[in-house]
């Protein structure tokens, strides 16, 4: 089963924050802001913009004043508004968790239903995780003779633990800062 295209709703969630992009100017986004979290190189981002244009999700745009013959500027389509709000609405999972950076990152209002979805979802998953990985802890050192033998490995584990517990924190008081 092939990959899911995951820059194009990365481009599309650009696009509907500032429209008439450049590819240029999407590229810059993915060396400042976006580039935190998320990278596309310039071969990249060109080939997918022209697959976007077939797929109809973005369209071609009238230069700005200032702007050289060469710039093409590129604004979202409502279908592709359409397949940005079907991305940020798909549930989070353990298959798609990676994303939720992303999804995040294009969501404008603090009241955003898709926002405590994705939170929530979120807290569901890394409790998972902690409770798993704090399972194998049990398993594989349940003794100090056991963390002894594999030192480095107890601590990796451990640090896992820890910034698994760290995550559920943050979503826990984010999500609580979002409630009235």
């Amino acid at each position: 089963m092939p990959k899911p295209r995951i820059l194009p709703n990365v481009i599309l969630g650009l696009l509907d924050n500032h429209p008439q992009m450049s590819g240029r100017d999407i590229e810059n986004e993915f060396q400042t802001e976006i580039g935190e979290f998320w990278q596309a190189s310039h071969s990249q981002i060109y080939p997918e913009l022209k697959r976007m244009l077939a797929d109809g999700w973005i369209q071609m745009v009238d230069a700005q004043p200032g702007d050289d013959g060469k710039v093409i500027r590129y604004d979202i389509t409502s279908a592709g508004r359409t397949h940005l709000l079907d991305w940020l609405h798909e549930p989070v999972n353990s298959d798609n968790d990676a994303l939720s950076s992303l999804k995040l990152y294009f969501i404008h209002n603090r009241t955003s239903p898709t926002l405590t979805s994705i939170l929530t979802a979120e807290i569901r998953l890394h409790r998972a995780h902690v409770a798993h990985l704090q399972e194998r802890e049990q398993q594989l050192f349940g003794s100090s003779s056991l963390i002894e033998q594999q030192y480095g490995h107890y601590l990796i584990l451990k640090r896992a633990i820890e910034r698994e517990q760290n995550n559920v924190v943050w979503l826990e008081q984010t999500l609580k800062e979002l409630k009235p």
